[in-house]
Order: structure tokens, then sequence, then C-alpha cells
């Protein structure tokens, strides 16, 4: 059964926002920690329940990010909390990549049997998105033999060196890190919205520009890609860019890696995103929802591109028995019932968007699966002029309002909530955003 929150809906704001008591937190916090930090509006959380989030102040919010698209069953499902006490009253440690325990066995017998395609598959596990992109980025070049990789514009695969190598979201994140791994080359990831011709033109100068005159096709070791396009905007490719795009890797030899560490696991009604496609990749990357909040990822491959030899890759943590307990559980939870339900939830949340997007002069497009949906905000719809202050100020006045939302790419925004929501918790979210819409028309 679908958790339900019990006690009152959200949202529910008691304090000016931040309240007493988050000021408190926040002001300790941007003491001590880090400046690199992103906190997008002054929410101090003090617990979670399904869709709801509470602050230390006793405000109440509906979220609608899931802690950046992690919390698959809702924050603190109560299945989720009890494997993961009764795994952690056994055993809280003991390294996979040197000893034994059932529940990283376990976990890695139900990854291999999930991922698309019919080749057995090998698993090796990370604590982070970031880290299981190294580890594809490691393996596509031992198991190939060659240097090269081909990543697109827009993409987000992590922060460490390797994975900062292939993401091109946003300058900043690059800023000041040079140099980085060499020997990565960006192409364009298709958009229809923003397209005016054929947006899979990028495949075209692929083969014909880049391997033709700046890289060559036998030094490619692998094309890594996001199934949807995740921070770059919730982009969803045209249907045939996919089996285009498998078909390129497979006439040269290229590894094809789906980073499915926002899109997978239930998140777009399927447990990979890659399904909608029916599309085998090589290797594919899983975290955020793969155990619901605790910190797990991991690398699923084609056991005969898994072939590096004893001790080329380990993780002290990877695989942690608490984690893999908690996704185990995730998972039970995603088949028996979240999958179909981010699916149903989805279509009618996709539908009441779309529904408003034809009233409202500030939304261009509405595109996603499942649970995963962008909204893209321009300020004029013929010539489709971004509207990157006004998606910023949206996003703060949702939050005033208690509904929890996100940005993505320039100018659009994500609605990636825990997969429990309801057409209830579907309604609120959009009549908030509708409020707000009305709210910002009417200033302008």
């Amino acid at each position: 059964m679908l958790m339900r929150d019990s006690t009152s809906r959200a949202p529910r704001i008691v304090t000016p926002l931040p309240g007493p008591q988050a000021s408190k937190l926040i002001e300790q916090d941007e003491h001590y920690t880090s400046p690199s930090y992103t906190r997008v509006y002054p929410l101090a959380v003090a617990r979670g329940e399904g869709a709801v989030i509470e602050d230390v102040d006793r405000n109440r919010f509906l979220d609608f990010t899931a802690g950046i698209a992690v919390c698959s069953t809702g924050h603190c499902h109560p299945r989720i909390v009890k494997a993961i006490q009764d795994q952690a009253s056994r055993l809280l440690h003991m390294s996979g990549t040197d000893f034994y325990y059932g529940p990283q066995a376990n976990l890695a017998k139900k990854l291999a049997e999930i991922a698309p395609g019919d080749a057995a598959k090998r698993v090796f596990f990370t604590n982070s998105g970031t880290e299981a992109v190294e580890a594809a980025f490691k393996l596509a070049r031992f198991h190939t033999k060659r240097k090269h990789m081909i990543a697109f514009f827009g993409a987000f695969h992590g922060r460490t060196m390797g994975a900062l190598s292939l993401t091109a979201s946003k300058v900043a994140q690059r800023a000041g890190f040079a140099p980085l791994i060499p020997q990565v080359t960006h192409i364009d990831y298709p958009n229809p919205y923003r397209s005016s011709g054929d947006c899979l033109d990028c495949l075209d100068q692929l083969e014909n520009t880049v391997f033709q005159k700046t890289v060559p096709s036998e030094e490619v070791a692998a094309i890594i890609v996001e199934p949807i396009q995740g921070e770059g905007g919730y982009i969803v490719p045209p249907p045939e860019f996919h089996q285009r795009l498998k078909a390129i890797t497979e006439r040269y030899g290229i590894l094809y890696i789906a980073d499915e560490v926002q899109s997978g696991m239930g998140r777009t009604g399927k447990m990979f995103a890659i399904e909608h496609w029916a599309i085998e990749p090589d290797i594919i990357c899983l975290a955020k929802g793969i155990a619901s909040g605790m910190p797990l990822g991991a690398i699923v491959a084609r056991e005969e591109v898994m072939d590096w030899p004893l001790g080329s890759h380990a993780s002290t943590f990877g695989g942690n028995p608490v984690a893999c307990a908690s996704a185990l559980e995730t998972i039970a939870l995603l088949e028996e019932e979240l999958i179909d339900n981010a699916a149903r939830t989805g279509d009618y949340l996709l539908e009441q968007l779309r529904e408003l997007a034809s009233t409202s002069e500030l939304i261009g497009d509405v595109r996603g699966k499942g649970l995963m949906i962008g909204v893209e905000l321009v300020r004029d719809r013929q010539t489709k002029e971004p509207a990157i202050a006004e998606r910023n100020a949206i996003v703060q006045e949702c939050f005033q309002k208690g509904l929890l939302l996100l940005g993505c790419g320039s100018s659009g925004i994500r609605f990636c909530p825990p997969l429990v929501v309801d057409e209830h918790d579907a309604e609120t979210a959009v009549s908030i955003f509708e409020e707000v819409l009305a709210e910002l028309i009417a200033r302008r």
C-alpha cells in the first residue's frame, strides 16, 4: 500500500520563512560549511514522511524534489526504515571489495536480473552517482583499450575529476579545476523544443564531422548519455535518438553508457528510463533513488565488458550492507506498486501541467515521462526567450507557499516528487504553481 502521511497534509506555513529556529541553524551552518554548497532557498529540514517535509519551525512543505530525485519511496517509508534498522542491528560495515556478505551479493544478483537486455551482467558498487560514472569511465577505457570519450552538452555526470570532465551543464562547475581529464569531446543533446530544424543533426555531425576531422572513431571508448537529460533541462529526446545513437556505437565498436543516476529506479514509469527506447546499454550508471536515501551507487555492465582484473578497482564503502538492504527493499516496493504509480500519477501530473500551459503565457513547454517532468518558462512564446529571472522567482515563491521545487536547464523547473505521490498531491502542486505564475504575470 502506498505510504500516506499520518500528519495533516502539506503545506502548512506557520512562520515567516525562514523561521526563528531555521534562521539559527542556517547561521551556524553557513559559518562552518563549505561556501560551495548551493542552497536554493532557506529550508532547514527537521523530518520527512512520504511526500511531506517539516522544518525546524514546524512549517510543512509538499516535496516535489525528493531530495533531488533520491527518496524514491518517499521520506522514511516504514518498510525502508525497518530494513535499515534490521540490517544495522546485525552488520553495519565489512568492506564488500574484500569480504562477502548477503545484502551485497543479493543486490548484485537482483540488479543483474532486472537490467535491460538478455546478456549476462555484473555489478560494481559505489557510494554515489559520480563514483558510478568514474567507474564506468575507467571500465570503458580498460575494456576497449581506447582513450577518448564522447559526452553531451547540458549533461551532468558528477563532480569528481573524471565525471566532471564529462559534465557540461554549467561553467561554474568546471571553472578553476583545469586541467580536467583529456580526450573528452562534447556534442549537442537533441532538444525538440529549442531546435528550429532536425535536432538529430548532432548525430550526423558526430559521424560526418567529429569522426572525420578531430576524433578517430577507433579511438573512442564510449559515448555516455542520459536517457532523459536531467540538470540540463529534463529534456526528452526525439523517439529515434537512442536507437540511432546505439547503432552508431555498434558500427564503430564503441560502448554505450547510460547514465541513469537521476532517471533510473522507477522514476519514469519504468525501472530504467532507457527501457522506453528498448535499448540494452553496455554499462548503466545508478545511484540516487536506488536506496531511497541511503548513499549507494552502482554500475551494471554486460559480463563480457566487465573484464577488469583482480584489484583494478575497489571501494571501501561501496555496497555497504545497510545501504544494500535499503536498496533491496526499495526495489521490492518499486516492483510491487511504485513504478506503476509513477507512470499513472506522472501521466496525470503531465496532463494537469499541459492544461495549465495552454492558458499561461509563461510556459513554453511541458515534457517528461513518469514523475520526471520539466516545465520550460519563457518570456515570449514566439521567440522562446528563456525566462531565467522569472524561473528563479517562481521557485522561491513556491517555497514561500509550501511547495518545494528545483530548477533545471537555464529556465526550466523540474517536478520530481517521491514516487508515492497521488493525484491529490499533483493537484496541490499544480494549484500552488498556477497561483505563483498568476501573481508573477500580474506584476509584469
